[in-house]
C-alpha cells in the first residue's frame, strides 16, 4: 500500500513505517496547495490536522483510507468521504488520561495561584519581614464545583479525578435544551454554579462560540475557564474582556481559534497572573502518543485485512 503521512512532524516522535506500506512517505507538513499532489497515487492518507475536503477527494480516486491521527475528525469532510467510498478511521480515547490530568493540573495551578507565587518567590520573598509572602488568595479544590461540558471519554475521566479530590461535578446539558437528561444540569445553571468550567465537547455548528460574552456574563463571578478541546468553542475576545474585568478569575487554554496563532495574538501577550496558554499539548503525554501510534498501525492493518476498526465513515 502507498501510505502518506501528511503532517508527521505534528507528533513529538516519529511513527514507524507500517508493515503494509510498499511506499511510505512522511511529510513534516502539507499546505492546502500541496495536498492533492502529495496524495497522488496514495491509497492511505494519515493526517492529524491537515484538512481533506470534497474538492481534494474528487481529485484522488485512488484514495481508499484516511487515518486521522487524533480523536476529533473535524478536519475531514465525512459526507464527501461517504460519497467517494473512502473509509475514515480515528483514534478514540487515546489521550483521555493525558487531557484529564492536564485539566486537574490546571485547576491546581489556577486555584492555588501557583504562577503568582512563583513570581513572588523571586521578587518579594527575599525582602519579606516574615517567613512567608501573602498575596493572591489561595483556594482549595476540595468542596469546589466543576462544570463539565461533554460527557465522553475525556469528560468522564475528568469527573472521576475531580470526585476523587472531593470536587462537586456538574455535567452541563446542551445549551438551549428544552429538557434536562438524568445526570445532567441545565447549561445556564452550570454557568451560574461552577467555580470552574471545562470544555470537552466536539466542535460543531451548535458548539462554535459556546462560551461567549453572554455566557461569561452568566458565569459565577470569579470562575475559571479551561479549554483543552477546540479553540473555536470559545470567543477569545470575550475571554480577554472577562479576565480584564475580573469576572473570569483565570483561564487555561490549550487550544486557540487559529493554530498556530499569530505572533501578536493578544492572549500570548496578556499580562494576567492567572492565564495559562499552552500550545495544544494537553493530549501529548508519552503514554498517549504511544497509544496513538499503536492504534494507527492497528487501523491500517485491519483495513488491509478487510476488517477496519474505529470507523467514523
Amino acid at each position: 500500500m502507498n501510505i502518506v503521512f501528511l503532517d508527521g512532524a505534528s507528533l513529538p516522535s516519529a511513527l514507524s513505517r507500517p508493515q503494509e506500506a510498499s511506499n511510505w512517505t512522511v511529510r513534516p507538513q502539507t499546505s492546502p496547495e500541496e495536498l492533492v499532489p502529495a496524495l497522488q497515487g496514495a491509497e492511505v492518507a494519515i493526517t492529524n490536522k491537515v484538512r481533506i475536503d470534497r474538492a481534494a477527494l474528487e481529485q484522488l480516486p485512488g484514495l481508499k483510507l484516511i487515518c486521522v491521527a487524533a480523536t476529533g475528525y473535524d478536519c475531514i469532510d465525512i459526507a464527501a468521504c461517504r460519497d467517494q467510498g473512502v473509509t475514515v478511521c480515528n483514534v478514540p480515547a487515546y489521550s483521555a488520561i493525558s487531557v484529564a490530568e492536564s485539566v486537574i493540573a490546571a485547576l491546581f495551578a489556577l486555584r492555588r495561584q501557583l504562577f503568582a507565587y512563583r513570581e513572588a518567590a523571586t521578587t518579594q520573598w527575599p525582602a519579606s519581614t516574615h517567613f512567608c509572602v501573602h498575596g493572591a488568595p489561595i483556594r482549595d479544590l476540595h468542596g469546589s464545583t466543576l462544570g463539565i461540558v461533554g460527557r465522553g471519554d475525556i469528560g468522564s475521566r475528568v469527573a472521576r479525578l475531580a470526585r476523587a479530590l472531593e470536587i462537586n461535578v456538574l455535567f452541563a446539558e446542551h445549551r438551549g435544551a428544552r429538557t434536562v437528561r438524568e445526570g445532567y444540569t441545565a447549561f445556564d445553571e452550570v454557568l451560574a454554579r461552577a467555580d470552574a468550567l471545562t470544555l470537552h465537547c466536539p466542535l460543531t455548528h451548535a458548539t462554535r462560540y459556546l462560551i461567549g460574552a453572554a455566557e461569561i456574563a452568566r458565569m459565577k463571578l470569579g470562575a475559571l475557564l479551561i479549554n483543552t478541546a477546540r479553540g473555536p468553542l470559545v470567543d477569545e475576545n470575550a475571554v480577554l474582556a472577562g479576565l480584564a474585568s475580573g469576572r473570569v478569575a483565570g483561564a487555561a487554554l490549550d487550544v486557540l481559534y487559529t493554530e498556530p496563532p499569530r505572533a501578536d495574538h493578544p492572549l500570548l501577550h496578556t499580562n494576567h497572573p492567572n492565564l495559562l496558554v499552552t500550545p495544544h499539548v494537553a493530549w501529548a503525554s508519552q503514554g498517549s502518543v504511544e497509544r496513538l501510534k499503536a492504534v494507527l498501525h492497528a487501523n491500517i492493518a485491519a483495513f488491509a485485512g478487510g476488517r477496519p476498526i474505529h470507523i467514523v465513515s
